[in-house]
């Protein structure tokens, strides 16, 4: 019921940044919670950020302060910057959205890549 539309992965040197953009689309609830996952080859899926419809965020460790993510609830759309990328931010990057209050739901993009060269 619910679509997400990923943008704004690419290239990068090591040392810049990139702006990735989600943005849900179809049957959205206000009560959500919208998120960036990555996975590299090899690795598992692991938590970037979350945010909540109320503004509380979750960032994973390996992110280190890097990552900022914000939200704009007019257009249900969620950022994620990336500062400083290095070789080790490379992966597919999945934005999410879930609700865990009734109608639940859980949804996924199909994932942007990222490549960040040294």
């Amino acid at each position: 019921q619910v679509q997400l539309e990923e943008s704004g992965g690419g290239w990068v040197q090591a040392g810049g940044s990139l702006r990735l953009s989600c943005a849900a689309v179809g049957n959205v609830f206000s009560n959500s919670i919208m998120g960036w996952y990555r996975q590299a080859p090899g690795n598992q899926r692991e938590l970037v950020a979350t945010i909540s419809s109320g503004g509380t965020t979750d960032y994973g460790s390996s992110v280190e302060g890097r990552f900022t993510i914000t939200r704009d609830n007019r257009i249900n759309t969620v950022y994620l910057q990336g500062n400083n990328l290095q070789p080790e931010d490379t992966a597919v990057y999945y934005c999410n959205w879930r609700r865990r209050v009734t109608p639940v739901g859980n949804y996924w993009g199909k994932g942007t890549l990222v490549t960040v060269s040294s």
